[in-house]
């Protein structure tokens, strides 16, 4: 079995902004999530199994409370901020488990699911589709990997050592040396990625370098945005991974695709509820 894990928010935002390419530059009011839809469709024609997708309800998290340059809603455009729950509506309608988080973020999600799915010997792969690189500290080995669908990439434990000069396990130290300009973060000034590789791969975690290694102050800094980096893996999301299998739309998807304006969208989730219903038949002969 593959589990596969999918940033809602990142999507939205990638089908949101590449439908302009396409539109002159008018918004379609459902275009983006339309988007997530066919992408998660896709992947279930592809053979997909069992899928999660993880949203952000809301930007803010728990994280704006500790530092307060930390990535909020403003500046997000409201034709796409309007699509934010109805995409939710649609996934969940469309039968695939989503998480709408709240207090907690997307990518926290995506980590406590892969956290979760990675403890059952049932599962052969966890794939978390993201490029963002917080979720580079997942990856375990060959059997939690991230994938990067706009580069066609695949990153395992090497492949993130490849990219970013260090393990998984030291990502959150990484960023909170080079910071995260996505995530509202600096990081240390003077400190890029290759010396913050070099540090890391010497002394380790942020807590066993010398005092002398970062100027005064600096250490503080660097700690509170490790906090920020490291992602929460204990968020009760599913007990059990069967609950993540696609088992058909909901009785509302129809209704729901005339609403978001793509009827022929609910065509193709019918005929793979078709298949899987004369699989599963056949199965049971």
């Amino acid at each position: 079995m593959v589990v596969h894990l999918v940033d809602g928010t990142y999507e939205l935002f990638r089908h949101f902004y590449g439908a302009r390419r396409f539109t002159a530059g008018e918004d379609r009011p459902f275009g983006g999530a339309v988007g997530v839809l066919q992408t998660l469709v896709q992947m279930i024609e592809q053979g997909a199994t069992h899928l999660g997708v993880a949203t952000d309800h809301i930007i803010e998290s728990f994280r704006n409370d500790l530092w307060p340059g930390y990535k909020t809603g403003d500046g997000i455009e409201p034709a796409l901020f309007r699509q934010f729950h109805p995409l939710e509506e649609a996934i969940s309608a469309m039968g695939v488990v989503v998480w709408p988080m709240i207090e907690l973020e997307a990518d926290d999600a995506l980590a406590s699911a892969a956290h979760i799915a990675a403890q059952d010997s049932r599962v052969e792969k966890v794939c978390i589709w993201t490029p963002d690189k917080d979720l580079a500290q997942c990856v375990v080995g060959d059997r939690v990997v991230q994938v990067d669908r706009r580069k066609g990439e695949i990153r395992n434990a090497e492949g993130v050592r490849a990219k970013f000069g260090v393990a998984p396990a030291f990502i959150p130290d990484y960023l909170a040396l080079v910071g995260d300009a996505a995530d509202g973060y600096p990081g240390i000034a003077g400190c890029g990625a290759k010396t913050a590789a070099a540090l890391i791969n010497r002394y380790g975690r942020l807590e066993d370098f010398p005092l002398e290694v970062l100027k005064a102050g600096n250490i503080e800094s660097a700690l509170l945005f490790k906090t920020l980096a490291i992602l929460r893996i204990d968020a009760p999301l599913f007990g059990d991974v069967e609950e993540l299998r696609w088992r058909g739309p909901t009785a509302t998807f129809q209704s729901m695709a005339e609403r978001i304006g793509d009827t022929r969208l609910a065509t193709r989730v019918f005929d793979l509820e078709k298949k899987l219903r004369e699989q599963e038949g056949s199965g049971s002969d």
